[in-house]
């Protein structure tokens, strides 16, 4: 018997293919009838610059900073999210529509990816990847890797296809 999937979580650093494969994630979704939750992690600043900062504008700064790339972050998700659900026809969009969770921290990534999954209990993991040049039919992102390596729950990664997705974050 295979396990169920009740839960998938989508981590997306906001860049072209994450926004690919956030199709993926919500038709994963729908067709498990699961919960999404999507994560997005703000990598923290160099603690040298960080030092530098804190000194010069103080403690606040950083406060601000991080609630300011949230927030932007947060756009960018919902702009993307609305895109995707609106390809979904609208008469069984409101059916099918899955419960969907956001969330914004702060770390490295693949440990914040793998403690979320962990904390939240997902029974799976969709990010996308993407290759430099020569090398993208070859190896998968680093982040990707790092998940994969670490992880014991099914990882779906997506791979940017060669034709452009027309998903971001700013209508082009």
């Amino acid at each position: 018997m295979l396990p169920t999937i009740e839960k998938i979580l989508y981590a997306t650093d906001l860049s072209k293919n994450s926004a690919f494969a956030l199709s993926y994630a919500v038709n994963a979704a729908i067709s498990y009838d699961a919960e999404l939750v999507i994560v997005h992690v703000l990598e923290p600043i160099n603690p040298t610059v960080e030092n530098v900062l804190i000194g010069k504008l103080g403690d606040k700064f950083l406060a601000e900073d991080f609630n300011e790339r949230s927030d932007e972050a947060r756009t960018g998700i919902h702009q993307r999210l609305e895109r995707v659900l609106g390809e979904i026809e609208s008469e069984t969009a409101a059916k099918l529509r899955p419960k969907i969770d956001m969330m914004i921290c702060k770390g490295f990534p693949p440990e914040q990816i793998l403690g979320k999954a962990d904390d939240l209990n997902c029974d799976a993991i969709v990010m996308g990847t993407h290759g430099k040049g020569f090398l993208t039919q070859t190896f998968l992102g680093s982040m990707a890797k790092m998940v994969l390596r670490r992880t014991r729950k099914p990882v779906f990664i997506i791979p940017l296809p060669n034709e452009a997705s027309g998903l971001t974050t700013k209508q082009e």
